[in-house]
């Protein structure tokens, strides 16, 4: 998608310091996974203390490594 915004420009400077990152649409892309992983942890939390039932033989460490 094509979209033209308009950035601050010292912010985007550094967004790219402090990332490593070394075009704009890099640090967007970055920029908005990292809003939404936010986000998704965010709804993970609100369902502390709501998860019954976990079954006896659950093991964490055979779960598969999650891909981002």
């Amino acid at each position: 998608m094509r979209v033209a915004i308009v950035i601050d420009d010292h912010l985007m400077q550094e967004a790219m310091r402090v990332s490593g990152l070394t075009t704009n649409r890099a640090v967007v892309e970055s920029g908005l996974k990292l809003l939404i992983q936010i986000k998704r942890q965010s709804d993970i939390r609100k369902l502390r203390g709501n998860v019954q039932g976990i079954a006896e033989d659950y093991d964490d460490k055979k779960m598969p490594e999650p891909r981002f």
